[in-house]
């Protein structure tokens, strides 16, 4: 069973990447948050992130977000030249910036604009294409016009988180959706959603035995451990996790401040993001006194003795 580590805006950039590598592994494959055209060219952390500088410790599929064809192209020619020949497309952004410009899970409820953009991909027989998405933008069924194009495409994989982009990450995964898209499906199928144990995913190899693979995204990030656990069945204690934690911490504190160049505050801000999701048992005190620090060194301090008691 593959296991890919889901692109999420804000989290998983580079940095994080290699610090999970480096500290937890288990992961085949990160998918970088989507690059985008923003006033017709790419945005400088966009660049960052997927330089393949930036990327050595792991095996990166970079994702972009196009509504139009041009722009899948241009982005697309981007990412080959830096040598890239596995490309996401991402058809499931649930964020409303995206989706009501016709991207991401935007581009739903619109099979002709979908299918424009498959036979662009056409244009690139060196690229191995996959598509990231959802059900729909607002309706659960959108999905029944996307997939006979998908089928007959020369999209190489599917990544299907079942829940519409209205939902965002709110109510349950619609499990049913997902096994009748999974018997119509004809193209290798990721599952995507909800993954925060190894019984869930467990559940979805059985469910599913066909899957080939599974996607870890806010589980992953509560929990760096979580595809090494279904690796080796072997479940760190507390001590063994926070030490390992550690260390990926330590590793992101020396990216970001290799990366970031507007001073203390807002390194200290973007090390601070991380703890919305992970390690969500910890210490409420703990977890307090880190989020309250509003000095560097304060901040390392409540790290350090957060995770080692």
């Amino acid at each position: 069973m593959t296991l890919y580590a889901a692109p999420l805006q804000g989290f998983t950039e580079a940095v994080w990447r290699n610090a999970h590598a480096e500290a937890f592994g288990g992961i085949d494959a990160y998918y970088s948050p989507f690059v985008r055209l923003e006033k017709g060219d790419f945005r400088n952390k966009d660049r960052r992130d997927v330089a393949p500088e930036n990327n050595r410790g792991v095996h990166l599929i970079p994702q972009l977000v196009a509504g139009e064809v041009d722009e899948l192209c241009k982005i697309t020619d981007f990412l080959v030249e830096l040598g890239y020949r596995k490309v996401d497309v991402n058809m499931g952004c649930p964020f409303p910036l995206i989706a009501n410009r016709g991207k991401g899970s935007g581009i739903l409820p619109y099979p002709d604009r979908v299918g424009a953009l498959l036979k662009a991909m056409e244009r690139y027989p060196q690229v191995a294409f996959s598509v990231k998405m959802r059900l729909g933008w607002q309706e659960q069924e959108e999905w029944k016009a996307i997939l006979p194009l998908l089928n007959d495409s020369c999209v190489h994989r599917i990544v299907l988180h079942p829940r519409i982009g209205k939902q965002q990450y709110k109510g349950e995964v619609n499990t049913k959706a997902f096994m009748e898209f999974y018997r119509e499906c004809r193209i290798p199928l990721v599952y995507n959603g909800d993954l925060c144990g190894v019984a869930d995913m467990y559940e979805w190899v059985d469910r599913a035995p066909d899957l080939c693979g599974l996607m870890l995204g806010r589980g992953l990030l509560a929990n760096p451990s979580l595809a090494d656990e279904f690796r080796t069945g072997h479940m760190p204690g507390q001590t063994e996790l926070y030490r390992k934690v550690e260390h990926m911490h330590m590793r992101m504190v020396e990216g970001y401040r290799r990366q970031i160049e507007g001073g203390e505050a807002q390194l200290l801000g973007k090390l601070k993001t991380m703890w919305e999701y992970l390690l969500p048992q910890m210490d409420k005190k703990a977890r307090k006194a880190i989020l309250k620090s509003n000095r560097l060194d304060g901040y390392l301090l409540a790290v350090e003795n957060a995770l080692r008691g």
